[in-house]
């Protein structure tokens, strides 16, 4: 799913970033040329623990970690993970004490120095139209023909233009110009939140339904809009929720919901495949299991690996107090960046989104990496 590189990014809304809105462009200049961006800095090393360690570990479902586990581990490539992954597909169905002994037996607890952010994301269900109108006035659109990939690493998002490739545009470019043909309509506040999900499944009139899957972004950053509103008054302090968000650009649709989404340049292109009633893959290639997947830095973490999450003191009201669990890294995103940050994918419809909605809590992780 996510991304996909898109991805998971409904928590991104929730991060302290902050922009100016920006203009729409007219056809005229060319973006700057491409500079590569600073080095990031070393990781800091992780520090061995035990089992007994992990706030929580006593009353985890261990048995449905387990076969979660099991269903995801062939997206390791490290050769000690491959090889516990060949144990699990040999044993038999286990109760809660055998899956963490399994655990227990093959795995050790390192955990991450410092502390960050856990937000979470889910897979949308959006009504869709085939044909614009008042309300369903915002295209799903497909990736343009003049978005390329290139540059020193080879995956900088470019434009071929008259003059040369340069970096692609921002969001109100994109939308002055209409960069990508229409695949389908949908309301401009929830093609919004589809596009920090990175994919997600419409329905049309009559039950037909339809998966808008993530094909690329304009390669620009992602800026949260949780913040912003927050400090221009639109929102209150602690309810800066994706449902908060989603209803007030409902209220305000038009200039002024315009002006705030254009504050993220970033900009997800779709692609549509029928619907075939799976989970979402996850930048492995494989259904994410709900709760049972996070979304990674990839240039910290490697997929597959195994984490213990353990997130509490939330900020945003009505969320749950607390998420300890086991999870594995199995997805990407835009916005999910650093050693100690994880989005938690939550399912599919509207009460997984809810509840994603409203993570936002201080996250310290825990890595489980095999006994040697």
């Amino acid at each position: 799913m996510r991304r996909r590189g898109a991805a998971p990014l409904l928590a991104a809304l929730l991060l302290t970033l902050t922009a100016c809105a920006t203009a729409p462009h007219g056809p005229e200049p060319y973006p700057a040329p491409y500079r590569p961006p600073p080095p990031r800095p070393a990781p800091v090393a992780p520090r061995p623990e035990r089992f007994a360690d992990l706030p929580g570990w006593a009353a985890e479902n261990h048995a449905a970690a387990f076969y979660a586990y099991r269903a995801t581990c062939q997206v390791s490539r490290d050769p000690a993970m491959a090889a516990i992954c060949r144990r699990a597909m040999t044993v038999d169905l286990l109760d809660d004490a055998h899956a963490r002994a399994f655990f227990e037996d093959n795995f050790r607890p390192e955990v991450l120095p410092g502390e960050g952010v856990l937000t979470a994301y889910f897979a949308p269900e959006y009504e869709a139209r085939s044909r614009p109108d008042a309300e369903f006035s915002a295209p799903v659109r497909a990736r343009p023909a003049d978005l390329v990939l290139g540059g020193p690493s080879g995956k900088e998002v470019l434009q071929k233009t008259p003059a040369g490739l340069a970096p692609y545009p921002d969001r109100a470019w994109i939308e002055a110009q209409g960069a990508g043909a229409p695949l389908a309509w949908m309301r401009p506040e929830e093609l919004f939140f589809l596009q920090i999900q990175g994919s997600g499944v419409l329905t049309y009139p009559g039950g037909r339904r339809i998966k808008a899957l993530y094909a690329a972004n304009n390669g620009q950053p992602f800026v949260g809009v949780a913040n912003p509103m927050r400090d221009r008054g639109l929102l209150a302090a602690d309810n800066t929720s994706g449902d908060a968000i989603r209803t007030w650009l409902a209220d305000h649709r038009g200039a002024e919901a315009d002006a705030i989404m254009r504050l993220n340049p970033r900009y997800a292109f779709f692609r549509l495949a029928p619907d075939d009633g799976l989970p979402p893959l996850g930048a492995g290639g494989l259904p994410l299991p709900a709760g049972r997947g996070v979304a990674v830095d990839l240039t910290r973490h490697e997929l597959g690996e195994l984490y213990w999450i353990d997130a509490a003191a939330p900020t945003l009201a009505g969320a749950f107090p607390t998420y300890r669990r086991l999870v594995a890294a199995l997805d990407t995103g835009g916005a999910i960046k650093g050693d100690i940050r994880a989005d938690l994918y939550l399912g599919q419809g509207p009460a997984a989104g809810a509840e994603a909605g409203r993570v936002r809590h201080i996250l310290r992780l825990h890595r489980l990496v095999p006994r040697r």
